[in-house]
């Protein structure tokens, strides 16, 4: 079982290269009880694609979605501001 849950949602926006895209990352528990981490990405708007990683433990998917989430800041993603 988790000990906390782990959701983000990050945007990068560019109008002048017509960029607009989305990538979320979640961790959340099997059927089984073990840990899985969906990465989904896109344009704004879209469905996009996603991929699912399983882990035997709940530390190696942390582990995991904080090194995405490293790689995905240095790229210019940020939190989608609150209205």
């Amino acid at each position: 079982m988790l000990a906390q849950p782990y959701h983000l949602y990050v945007e990068r926006t560019d109008a002048a290269k017509n960029m607009a895209r989305f990538y979320a990352l979640s961790i959340e528990p099997t059927l089984f009880g073990t840990p899985c981490l969906t990465r989904r990405w896109g344009r704004i708007g879209s469905t996009g694609q996603s991929l699912v990683h399983h882990f035997d433990r709940e530390d190696e998917a942390v582990l995991m979605f904080l090194d995405l989430l490293k790689a995905k800041r240095a790229r210019g993603y940020k939190t989608r501001p609150q209205l």
